[in-house]
């Protein structure tokens, strides 16, 4: 997504697509100790939507 996205929603989906983005990078680092997953930059895009989602909700905040 892009920043663009993440700024037309309002926080509390915000914070769902947080919680759902952490928890995808959670299962990528699993997949990755037991050598499932084969696509490293996915887990670089994920914690740069992540740095995204927060930074838009540290705005919306202030």
């Amino acid at each position: 997504m892009k920043k663009i996205d993440f700024k037309t929603k309002n926080e509390g989906e915000l914070q769902k697509l947080l919680t759902e983005k952490r928890e995808a990078v959670r299962a990528f680092r699993f997949g990755i100790s037991g050598s499932r997953t084969k696509n490293v930059k996915a887990g670089h895009d994920l914690r740069k939507e992540i740095a995204r989602i927060l930074t838009v909700l540290n705005t919306i905040k202030k």
